[in-house]
């Protein structure tokens, strides 16, 4: 079994130090430097509008300053980490997803603003979009999460057991990441239980993409993504993980970069997260 050691986290450091966002800079300093929680929440603070969604590149992406719901996911995770979660952006968060959701509970994934803006390629709105399970789920399960009791969050969950139990066409990888997060933390247990159930072969047959893997839907030991896998897979990804350190010390993404920007945003990003994967399995030690 092989095991990132101390001088590998140290590389890691040093590439955030080079290459990474504040907010990523400061994630590494909670997590694995003994840092205060206070510095990234400010950090996050500054992607915030007036209107309580997330903008300004939050998601490496969407380079645009206006609000779009996927920002929101990356907003309500850095404020989790940050022990966060009854911080007064949590309520703003829930109720600009309010101002956005279509008629039937569920947010879209994009907003046709995003055409104003510089965005990557493969963010394309629909002239009226509906609601998706992909940020529905990842939202209301975040928003569960933080113990909300926001009234967007009702609609919402019934958006996301009605697509459960609708049985449809298979989820591409990023539902299939929404629905677990959903599941992971919606109140009602033996309900999620049920449903996991039934839903997990149709899951685990879509858990992979071009560019994800066993660990991007099994990032931690608990939660249902573990049980989507067997233990052989997921200690052949945490070698393969380790393996994938670069010599500058940081992680590197399997999608292409748009502009020049968001290839060292997103290597910060992915260098924290598999950093946390690595932890959270013992593959990291002093």
């Amino acid at each position: 079994m092989k095991v990132l050691h101390e001088t590998g986290l140290a590389r890691a450091a040093e590439f955030l130090r080079l290459n990474g966002r504040l907010i990523d800079r400061r994630r590494f300093a909670l997590h694995f430097r003994g840092g205060p929680a206070a510095p990234l929440v400010a950090a996050l603070r500054g992607y915030e509008n007036p209107d309580g969604g997330y903008g300004h590149a939050l998601e490496p992406d969407l380079r645009g300053e206006g609000s779009q719901p996927v920002p929101a996911q990356h907003a309500l995770q850095f404020l989790h980490e940050a022990g966060a979660d009854d911080d007064p952006a949590v309520a703003r968060i829930a109720g600009y997803l309010s101002s956005i959701t279509a008629g039937d509970g569920g947010v879209p994934f994009v907003l046709p603003t995003v055409r104003d803006t510089p965005h990557a390629p493969w963010w394309q709105a629909a002239d009226d979009p509906v609601g998706g399970i992909n940020p529905t789920g990842t939202l209301a399960g975040m928003l569960h999460r933080a113990g909300a009791d926001h009234p967007w969050l009702g609609p919402a969950t019934g958006f996301c057991w009605r697509y459960l139990e609708a049985g449809d066409a298979g989820p591409g990888a990023y539902d299939v990441l929404a629905i677990l997060t959903f599941l992971d933390h919606v109140p009602d247990r033996d309900r999620a239980e049920a449903a996991f159930g039934r839903v997990r072969d149709v899951l685990a047959a879509h858990a992979s993409s071009d560019h994800q893997g066993t660990l991007d839907f099994a990032p931690a030991p608990g939660g249902y993504g573990r049980r989507l896998f067997d233990d052989d897979a997921v200690e052949t990804a945490l070698d393969a993980l380790i393996d994938a350190q670069h010599d500058d010390g940081g992680w590197d993404v399997a999608f292409p970069s748009w502009t020049p920007i968001t290839r060292p945003e997103w290597r910060g990003f992915a260098t924290v997260e598999n950093l946390r994967t690595l932890r959270a399995y013992g593959r990291l030690k002093p």
